[in-house]
């Protein structure tokens, strides 16, 4: 095959993405089993461990996913007795989100699951910071290139 074969699936980075992807959501899917989260569960709940309230207009805007996909997410987790979702008393359309103390101390199980995969990767220190920094370019570049469309 010659290298510059566009379509060639080792010349694209489409494919070593979604395969990264896929299988480090695989896995940690079973890590979280012992949890009680599902990957995007577990993702929501790295947000508010950070910023402990938001509202869902800004959790979305941070995750890349809409309200409908977010509404019955965020229910389970209200559920599950890990976030609170009130009406805000200046404006009853926007909803504000806030972690619970239950929600606080899942937190320390939860990194008990990122440090299981940060060790199933095996990556350095260097490797971890660069990798995640090469994907927020390229992210930063496919977001700016999305607004371009809208």
């Amino acid at each position: 095959m010659r290298k510059d074969d566009i379509l060639n699936l080792d010349n694209q980075l489409v494919f070593p993405l979604y395969l990264c992807s896929k299988e480090i959501i695989r896995r940690y899917s079973i890590l979280l089993e012992a949890i009680d989260l599902t990957y995007t569960q577990y993702i929501v709940m790295t947000f508010f461990w950070e910023k402990k309230t938001s509202n869902v207009k800004e959790l979305g805007k941070i995750m890349l996913l809409d309200s409908s996909t977010l509404t019955p997410l965020l229910k389970k987790l209200e559920a599950k007795g890990f976030i609170t979702r009130e009406r805000n008393i200046e404006d009853e359309r926007n909803l504000v989100l806030a972690l619970t103390k239950e929600g606080e101390r899942l937190k320390d199980k939860a990194e008990i699951v990122a440090k299981s995969m940060r060790k199933e990767l095996d990556l350095t220190y260097d490797e971890e910071r660069d990798l995640i920094y090469s994907l927020r370019v390229i992210l930063d570049k496919l977001l700016e290139d999305r607004n371009n469309y809208l």
